[in-house]
C-alpha cells in the first residue's frame, strides 16, 4: 500500500509542475514582419484589402494546391469571408473575415481556425508611404495561447515559426507587385 501512495504521490506531483509552470509561461504573443515595396502606396494598398488577391503571396494559401475555397460578400469590404478546406492537415479549415479597413492604411482581419484546432487569432496588414513609389507594408498577428497549453511556448519558437511564413508572403507579395 505504501508503494502505491508514494507512486500516486510521484505522480501528482510530475503532473502538477507543467500545470503549476504553465501560470508563470506568458499566455500572448504578436509577430509582425515587413517589407518595402516599389510601388505607390495606394496601388499596394487597392491590392492588399483584396484577400483573394492573397492566394499569390501568402503561404498558407499556396501550400495545397486542391484546397476547397468558398467567399461570401464583397471582397475589399468589412464583412467579406474567406473561407477554405484542405485535406492537408498543415493546412486545414478555417476562415478569415475583414473586420476593419482603414482606407490607404490598414486593413483588420480575423483569423477563425476550425481544424487540425479550434482557434481565433487577429491579424492586420498595414501600408505606409515611405518615399515617392516606395511603401512600406507590415504585416501582424497576434493571438493567445490558453492556459495550460500556453506550456507550448516553452519549446517553441511561435515568432519564427509564423514569422517566416509571413516573411514568405511578404518576399512573394513584393515579387507580384514589382513585376506588374
Amino acid at each position: 500500500m505504501k508503494i502505491v501512495k508514494r507512486v500516486l504521490i510521484g505522480l501528482a506531483i510530475v503532473i502538477a509542475i507543467p500545470l503549476v509552470v504553465a501560470l508563470f509561461v506568458k499566455q500572448k504573443y504578436d509577430i509582425e514582419r515587413q517589407i518595402t515595396i516599389d510601388r505607390p502606396n495606394q496601388e499596394v494598398f487597392n491590392y492588399i484589402k483584396h484577400l483573394k488577391n492573397q492566394d499569390s503571396y501568402s503561404k498558407c494559401a499556396n501550400m495545397d494546391p486542391n484546397m476547397r475555397k468558398t467567399f461570401t460578400g464583397v471582397d475589399a469590404t468589412v464583412g467579406f469571408v474567406s473561407a477554405w478546406d484542405s485535406d492537408d492537415k498543415d493546412v486545414g479549415k478555417g476562415e478569415q473575415e475583414i473586420l476593419k479597413i482603414t482606407e490607404g492604411k490598414r486593413v483588420d482581419f480575423e483569423l477563425r481556425f476550425l481544424e487540425p484546432f479550434e482557434s481565433t487569432e487577429k491579424a492586420y496588414m498595414t501600408t505606409e508611404s515611405v518615399s515617392g513609389n516606395k511603401t512600406l507594408v507590415k504585416w501582424g498577428f497576434n493571438g493567445k495561447m490558453k492556459y495550460p497549453m500556453n506550456l507550448m511556448f516553452l519549446f517553441m519558437d511561435f515568432d519564427k515559426m509564423l514569422g517566416d511564413d509571413l516573411q514568405t508572403g511578404l518576399d512573394n507579395l513584393k515579387t507580384v507587385l514589382e513585376k506588374s
